[in-house]
């Protein structure tokens, strides 16, 4: 959420007086006027759907990107502010397609299937995970409910847009509803006492029976279409499930091991349901029968091996093995198994186990938009777009290089030379903390939120 010091919460008057002394407005202070655009001048641009522009120009208004291209092809406008950006790398904002900050939490112990939960009502956007996602250079977020159900809950894409409630971040289909797709898991996760199943076998069986039940009650609202009084009562559990049917919800599937891969594939072929597939630590075993089921793949590559046996076959070369085989690949946090500030790594490490830089790059940005079905909007940097994206101090798959600044539709969201904004991304006495102490305990006297 936007930072605003204490005068400005409480107004500079009624500070005043708490304090015990008296301010008086200074009449001659006239606020400049606002530009009305902002071009960024001499960085190094990756377009990541275009080549890299080594002296770029990046204009931005209104909260889109106005233009894009070479110093000297691209006029700046003479009433825009003109930013600086030598030395620097300007890419898209980054998108984590599985995220689970703001304290979110879905499904309870009731039942291993809960598809009317929506993880919109638990999430809450003062934490101070959502400040680590930005200073990560994060601008969208699947945020998740957790994998120790069959069906934990409907997710939610937002932009990490600064804001107070959940609706300030939330994004928006054509037609007003929120954005998002349903969770789902298998494995070990959700193998335990009843009424949770207790074998893998078990688990596909009750999945499938939820979903027959489901194309029935579709069958059912078809036939009422033209009558309402044949109409069955409503379910909000079956008309979640209709709209995975109907392709309206992508199904985000975490899995690891693969035969539990094998098993999703074959619930997609026979319930037609749209999939993208989550962890899959071991897709290199499988992955030309992924392929072939043409499933996109979002992928976790900083998975401890030891803290949990299904990922004890995880490799490096997933995203390269997947490359080869023509799958789409992204890549994600699952913060907080791992923290939001490091998601440049995990595109350093597919790299490094073989992917191409360019399927890499891809892959922290426009294939995470495809999963989300919102690369319309962002993505990559291209005219017409949200003016989603980062400013770093150097190649983003170097280990030493910085997110300096993250900017969302056009907004600076964070700014790592902001000693408020900086705490976030480099830890120490208040990072995490969702309200500074007033007056006590911090050099700047700040309520966040």
């Amino acid at each position: 959420m936007k930072k605003r010091p204490l005068a400005s919460l409480l107004g500079t008057t009624a500070l005043a007086l708490c304090l015990g002394f008296v301010v008086f407005a200074d009449d001659s202070t006239t606020a400049k006027a606002s530009p009305s655009g902002r071009a960024f001048v001499g960085a190094h641009l990756i377009p990541v759907t275009g080549d890299p522009i080594e002296n770029g120009v990046l204009l931005v208004r209104d909260g889109k990107i106005l233009a894009v291209g070479e110093a000297g092809e691209v006029a700046v406008p003479a009433d825009f502010e003109t930013i600086d950006a030598a030395g620097k790398v300007i890419m898209p904002g980054l998108i984590c397609t599985h995220s689970h900050v703001g304290q979110v939490s879905g499904g309870d112990s009731s039942a291993p299937i809960q598809p009317e939960v929506r993880v919109i009502d638990s999430i809450n956007v003062r934490d101070a995970s959502f400040e680590r996602a930005r200073a990560g250079g994060l601008t969208t977020l699947n945020i998740m409910p957790g994998s120790g159900h069959l069906l934990s809950g409907q997710t939610l894409y937002v932009k990490t847009r600064n804001g107070g409630s959940i609706e300030d971040l939330a994004i928006r289909n054509e037609d007003g509803s929120v954005a998002g797709g349903i969770k789902m898991a298998n494995g070990t996760n959700s193998i335990r006492k009843a009424p949770f199943p207790g074998t893998r076998a078990k688990s596909a069986a009750l999945v499938r029976e939820q979903f027959v039940k489901a194309q029935a009650y579709r069958e059912k609202l078809e036939k009422a279409k033209d009558d309402p009084s044949k109409a069955p009562e409503r379910d909000l559990a079956m008309e979640s499930l209709v709209e995975v049917l109907d392709g309206k919800r992508v199904v985000h599937h975490h899995t690891h091991r693969h035969d539990d891969i094998l098993t999703v594939l074959r619930l997609k072929q026979e319930f037609g349901f749209r999939l993208v597939l989550h962890h899959v630590s071991e897709a290199w075993k499988v992955a030309d029968e992924i392929a072939k089921a043409n499933v996109p793949c979002s992928l976790i590559l900083l998975d401890s091996p030891g803290g949990k046996l299904e990922a004890v076959d995880i490799a490096w070369k997933n995203g390269a093995e997947l490359e080869k085989v023509g799958v789409l690949t992204s890549f994600h946090t699952d913060d907080p198994i791992n923290d939001s500030r490091w998601f440049l790594r995990s595109a350093a490490f597919a790299v490094r186990g073989g992917m191409s830089r360019s399927a890499a790059l891809y892959g922290m940005t426009m294939a995470g938009a495809k999963m989300l079905d919102i690369e319309e909007q962002t993505g990559s940097l291209a005219a017409g777009k949200d003016a989603d994206f980062i400013i770093l101090s150097g190649d983003p798959l170097s280990v030493y290089t910085r997110v300096e600044q993250t900017w969302v539709e056009g907004e600076k969201v964070f700014d790592l030379s902001d000693p408020e904004d900086a705490i976030y991304a480099n830890g120490g006495l208040g990072a995490g903390t969702a309200r500074f102490t007033n007056m006590c305990c911090f050099d700047v006297p700040t309520l966040r939120r």
